[in-house]
């Protein structure tokens, strides 16, 4: 071989380990991309589900795009993986050659995910649902809108084809997108059938059958969703497998997004407004103002998200209230009460003792309390302490919950028990009708707890002085001496000149012994 020739071949072989090693370089600061959550990761179309992407990318592509930047297209979890039906679900159909559901619910994501899925379960967030039997409910059904189905009138002026008006708009637009519906099929007979009628046993299938052949189908024998229920991504939705839930009320549909689950801004769809306002809250507190001014160094596109390991800059919701941190091995709970020691949501707020499903225990017997508690508030304090304590020292973590404790205690025993004493001694004697929201002192007292104070007490416990004082404790003050006790001295006078002196003296001196109390011995009686 001349030297030329040997010229030749070294420089080949030279240029191919040049490139040999600009490719790997090239893979390297891919991969670096994709795990600093710069780039997705390629994805892996398995190939039950290869048909389905496939089209969907036609007919749908927002949602073929979303999924493949999600870690499931890296792992190869699809269409098939989650959407899969048994032939004997209520929702289940054939589609193209897979018999599927539309709704994905808990019980789908705990194929995978397990602990995360029975520890949602245990939560408040899956008892959300609970409101359709409640008094904000009661409002948006009966005294917003109507708990008749339909509005007798008939076509709607403006509505493309007419139609008739659904009384539960206010319910299902408003209350159900935050809380969940009781998801329904549209029934042959015109009504709806849910879980409810449809019985399901432990595997979520249904064993009313007799429910499951009034369901209404398409040509297709897909079944046709009740629309007032159906969309709805409610984080307590009761669904038509019996379980509670939607995990993609916070990490959203097909993208499952870890990094808009750790944002405050994905909370404060929810938790906003004049009764539990903590988006704006934390938004003024010191927390929201280091998040909004440091947020892009918080990694929160990180493959791990761990407090004191992968970030410390700031706290989100997430990171006090679900996410792993150092002093806990990192791990991240779904129960966002596990680390809460009150609870700020009832006319007087509770120790947050619970049983082994998660419910508050109310009794008040010490023996008995003790055997029902699984979980202790001080455990829960505990572990949000040691949140704390990534930035904060021990002495200062404990001055600030004296604080949140202090306020929480004034506003219970000035303003909250002697409340629920007044309107439980107008109540008994008559002087207001069983029926809410037809009286103006129910309105009064509503606003005084429900607003006012829920956003006292959340204030406090998130660091908020303005919505502490000002939109809080103020506005309880102004709603219980200028409005509750005038209100209630009315109906009182009210009940005299009609002579029902006996429940108009119960209910005075239920008044008057508040009243007489040293806290309240500068307002005149």
């Amino acid at each position: 071989m001349s030297n030329r020739s040997k010229q030749f071949v070294i420089g080949a072989l030279g240029g191919l380990f040049l490139l040999s090693l600009v490719f790997v370089q090239w893979m390297e600061v891919a991969r670096r991309r994709v795990e600093a959550g710069l780039a997705p990761p390629e994805a892996q179309v398995p190939a039950a589900s290869r048909a389905c992407v496939e089209c969907h990318a036609q007919t749908t592509p927002g949602i073929v795009d979303h999924w493949r930047g999600s870690t499931h297209a890296a792992k190869g979890v699809a269409c098939v993986e989650c959407h899969q039906a048994s032939p004997l679900d209520a929702d289940g159909f054939d589609h193209y050659g897979a018999h599927v559901a539309t709704v994905a619910t808990p019980r789908d994501c705990a194929r995978c995910h397990p602990v995360e899925a029975g520890e949602f379960q245990r939560s408040h967030h899956a008892a959300a649902g609970d409101i359709l039997a409640s008094l904000d409910n009661y409002l948006a059904e009966t005294v917003e809108g109507s708990r008749v189905p339909f509005d007798p009138h008939g076509a709607t002026p403006g509505r493309p084809g007419g139609g008739p008006v659904n009384g539960m708009a206010s319910a299902f637009l408003g209350c159900q997108q935050c809380h969940g519906s009781r998801v329904a099929f549209q029934a042959l007979d015109g009504g709806r059938v849910g879980v409810e009628e449809l019985r399901p046993d432990a595997e979520g299938r249904p064993t009313n059958a007799e429910a499951v052949a009034r369901v209404r189908r398409d040509g297709g024998g897909r079944p046709l969703f009740d629309p007032g229920t159906w969309p709805n991504t409610g984080i307590g939705r009761l669904n038509l497998d019996g379980t509670r839930g939607s995990c993609f009320a916070c990490h959203s549909r097909h993208d499952f997004s870890p990094r808009r689950a750790r944002q405050p801004e994905n909370c404060g769809r929810c938790h906003l407004g004049p009764d539990h306002p903590q988006s704006e809250i934390y938004e003024e507190s010191k927390h929201g103002v280091a998040y909004r001014d440091l947020r892009d160094s918080l990694r929160l596109d990180g493959p791990t998200w761990v407090l004191g390991r992968d970030y410390s800059q700031a706290p989100t919701c997430a990171t006090c209230h679900m996410s792993g941190h150092s002093r806990n091995g990192g791990r991240v709970t779904h129960d966002p009460g596990e680390r809460i020691s009150w609870t700020n949501r009832p006319p007087v707020s509770l120790v947050l003792d619970t049983d082994v499903q998660g419910r508050v225990v109310t009794e008040g017997d010490l023996a008995r309390r003790a055997a029902l508690v699984a979980d202790t508030a001080e455990a829960k304090r505990g572990r949000m302490k040691a949140v704390c304590g990534h930035c904060h020292t021990g002495d200062y973590v404990d001055a600030f919950y004296r604080q949140y404790d202090d306020l929480v205690i004034l506003y219970n025993e000035k303003f909250a028990r002697p409340g629920v004493a007044i309107l439980q001694a107008l109540q008994t004697g008559g002087l207001v009708s069983a029926r809410q929201f037809d009286e103006e002192i129910e309105w009064t007292w509503f606003y005084l707890w429900h607003h006012e104070g829920r956003r006292a007490r959340h204030g406090a416990a998130m660091m908020a002085p303005d919505y502490t004082h000002w939109h809080g404790m103020y506005e309880v003050a102004e709603r219980f001496y200028m409005g509750l006790v005038p209100q209630a001295r009315g109906l009182i006078r009210a009940a005299e000149e009609e002579g029902r002196g006996e429940a108009a003296r119960a209910a005075r001196e239920v008044l008057d012994g508040i009243l007489a109390r040293p806290e309240h011995a500068w307002f005149g009686r």
